[in-house]
């Protein structure tokens, strides 16, 4: 059975530049709330990626989807996944989510996206977060995450306040997939 995909939009889309709106109780409750996470997840997985907003497929809603499955870290150098501080995450959603706290500490990696397809740069981001959101029975949740997790969480939260990678890189590492991986080495940090 072939799988639905929804249609990933690319940086010059304006939904990707305003503050998506919050979902009410109601509307995370309802059918078709689960069906657009089931089919936001089945495009993430596609893609593939580590999380999808709502922006990135079109909808000005307040809301992600996160998994960082374990098969995406096998063909990865122990040593990068270690420096990244990147373990598998588990399928989640976050409906209305907000950064409560970050660290004063910062750590810069090359972070792509999948609304700037086959590009990537060099992003600070805090080490650690904590953030606050309602569940998929819209439950208040508290999460505290570091190293690579806390990254995507920001990476995402940031698409719902309208927000690119773009506006937070190092603009003279900004480069094509193919060339980051031509000429760098995933295994050490970025100076």
């Amino acid at each position: 059975m072939e799988r639905l995909r929804l249609k990933i939009v690319q940086a010059g889309e304006p939904v990707l530049r305003a503050p998506a709106r919050e979902l009410t109780v109601e509307e995370i409750l309802s059918p078709e709330m689960r069906n657009l996470v089931e089919l936001m997840r089945e495009t993430m997985h596609d893609a593939p990626g580590v999380g999808l907003a709502a922006p990135q497929i079109g909808m000005s809603l307040r809301l992600a989807v996160i998994e960082d499955r374990p098969e995406y870290h096998r063909s990865l150098d122990p040593a990068a996944l270690a420096v990244r501080e990147r373990a598998p995450v588990p399928f989640h959603v976050l409906f209305n989510p907000k950064i409560t706290a970050r660290s004063d500490d910062t750590v810069a990696f090359y972070e792509g996206c999948l609304s700037v397809a086959g590009f990537s740069a060099l992003v600070p981001r805090a080490r650690r977060v904590t953030v606050e959101y309602l569940d998929e029975t819209a439950a208040p949740q508290r999460l505290e995450a570091a190293g690579w997790y806390a990254r995507i969480l920001q990476h995402e939260i940031d698409h719902l306040d309208g927000h690119l990678y773009l506006e937070r890189m190092d603009p003279a590492t900004f480069s094509t997939v193919e060339n980051l991986t031509r000429y760098s080495n995933p295994a050490k940090p970025p100076k």
